[in-house]
């Protein structure tokens, strides 16, 4: 028989699953439900009735909402996402490049972002109402106060046009070396930077001192252990459940939440691409984005709450 924690891990997967479900549906009626006629938007105003009944046809306007949904559901679980209104390319060719420039603009900011916010937030533990904690405290929540574009807007000003270290927009190429990207996203890696670092920082702050009460803690204090060995070997392991989920939901706003960053820094990601198709009213671009946002931020939640239940000894062993 199935453990009590394979069950949750399974209900966990499956309730995952269902909510994607229903952002899909959520997804398509608010696409379609959008004013304004799509031939018309696509056509222009001097298009003839004819010609706009002829695109509704070859659109599949006609049919009923629900049979273009499963049509279209169907199409996404194989990777088909149609293809783009305005220029008849299919759309997953469109998001290909566009997908990865995201994920590695949000792997090289995670990379930076959570190491940085878990040292952090044991310094600050480890030096707990001392000047180290308080600076650390004011340094996170003023990065946090400012909106990103904000923050991008200023970097942008005093490193790129002030002292000329970097370029202020952050065109980057497929064929371009490794580190030229890295160059090219220094300043959008930054502003996201700023924009995560203060929740994980004070989240791992949080969950190590809500464990040091506990016995374990005083009998290693007991022991004569060093402070920064009992946080690091006994108060961090025990609360890692509620730093993961943490740093989770930040990674998951790495990849959906870029959007803002990318237009200000006009980052070829996918932020971009669907910013610009909204007001093109391309329809499958604007659902394939949607979803592949959705489904990342959806996954990573999943994974949030795996590592979670794994994380629970009582779980792992139930006896």
């Amino acid at each position: 028989m199935p453990t009590p924690l394979l069950r949750l891990i399974a209900q966990r997967v499956l309730l995952g699953l269902a909510l994607l479900l229903a952002v899909s549906v959520l997804i398509f009626i608010g696409t379609q439900i959008l004013p304004g006629d799509v031939a018309q938007a696509i056509l222009g105003q001097s298009a003839t009735p004819q010609n706009l009944q002829n695109l509704r046809l070859e659109l599949g306007l006609d049919r009923p909402a629900v049979e273009r949904y499963f049509d279209w559901l169907g199409g996404a679980v194989t990777g088909d996402f149609g293809r783009a209104l305005a220029n008849k390319r299919p759309v997953a060719d469109l998001i290909g490049a566009r997908l990865d420039n995201t994920l590695f603009l949000a792997g090289v900011t995670g990379a930076i972002a959570v190491p940085l916010a878990i040292i952090l937030g044991l310094i600050s533990v480890r030096f707990k109402d001392r000047w180290p904690d308080r600076f650390i405290n004011i340094f996170t929540l003023s990065a946090i106060s400012f909106p990103e574009f904000f923050v991008g807007y200023l970097l942008m000003l005093v490193f790129a046009l002030e002292l000329h270290w970097v370029q202020p927009l952050s065109a980057i190429r497929p064929d371009m070396p490794f580190w030229d990207k890295l160059q090219a996203t220094a300043l959008p890696c930054a502003t996201l930077t700023f924009a995560v670092l203060a929740h994980m920082q004070r989240m791992t702050r949080a969950a190590i001192l809500n464990v040091f009460g506990s016995a374990y803690i005083e009998t290693a204090e007991l022991k004569g252990l060093r402070p920064i060995t009992i946080i690091w070997r006994h108060a961090f392991p025990n609360a890692i459940a509620p730093i993961v989920n943490v740093v989770m939901l930040n990674l998951a706003y790495l990849v959906v939440g870029v959007v803002v960053v990318e237009v200000v820094f006009v980052y070829p990601g996918l932020g971009t691409l669907m910013v610009d198709n909204v007001g093109y009213r391309d329809v499958p671009v604007v659902q394939a984005c949607g979803l592949l946002f959705a489904a990342t931020y959806i996954i990573l939640n999943i994974i949030a709450d795996v590592v979670g239940l794994v994380a629970n000894p009582r779980l792992r062993h139930p006896k």
